[in-house]
């Protein structure tokens, strides 16, 4: 995991920030200096999100069980709501008006938004509204970076028949940078990093990932 306090470049660069966690609430005074800094040095940002922790207290409030399977939220059609309302209506918007009274010229957009995010079903009988991620449309977030405007993207696809899709903030952010051809994608959170042995790894490799996948140290989707 990456936070806020590495942000730094010196070369022009392409980046998509996922933002997480409490980040969500309230974006720290830390993180528009970095990122203030890193756009004036010509880098294009765009930022993915989802929100855990609002959707958890959501689904409380209305009596849903909130169920994880393999690393991925199970989304019944009641739930896919409520998540969209969440996503969509709080989040999303809040992150958005807080990146413009810091100065941020940004926009919201969601999987709706100009066919962004088309999905079709991923297991529609083990995780219900779930979006496996078909295409990006890279073409509207280039003419909003040429703009020199941030697009602040959560994680709510559609199908090509209009049925919304909850999907992973972190499938959409490297399905994002990939689309984008992005030099970096950094993972904003409260999170402090992979734990191995109850140690913080404070840099990993591909080959070190595959092989705590294998011994199941690092597990989910």
């Amino acid at each position: 995991m990456t936070t806020s306090k590495s942000m730094h470049h010196t070369e022009h660069k392409r980046i998509v920030i996922k933002l997480g966690g409490s980040m969500l609430e309230r974006i720290s005074d830390e993180f528009f200096t970095n990122f203030n800094e890193m756009r004036n040095e010509g880098n294009e940002i765009i930022i993915v999100h989802g929100g855990g922790p609002f959707i958890n207290e959501a689904l409380k409030e209305n009596g849903i069980e909130s169920k994880i399977d393999n690393g991925i939220r199970v989304t019944c059609e009641k739930s896919i709501s409520i998540v969209k309302q969440v996503l969509i209506g709080d989040v999303n918007t809040s992150l958005v008006h807080q990146l413009n009274q810091n100065g941020i010229e940004a926009i919201g957009l969601n999987g709706f938004d100009g066919k962004l995010l088309e999905c079709s079903i991923l297991d529609e009988k083990r995780y219900g509204f779930v979006g496996d991620i078909q295409s990006v449309n890279k073409t509207m977030i280039e003419k909003l970076l040429a703009a020199n405007i941030v697009p602040v993207i959560t994680c709510i696809g559609s199908t090509n028949d209009g049925h919304s899709l909850n999907i992973n903030a972190d499938t959409v952010a490297s399905f994002i940078a990939l689309a984008i051809g992005a030099d970096s994608l950094l993972l904003v959170t409260d999170t402090p990093g992979i734990k191995i042995n109850s140690k913080i790894q404070q840099i990993v490799s591909p080959e070190q990932v595959a092989n705590w996948i294998e011994d199941g140290d690092i597990y989910g989707a």
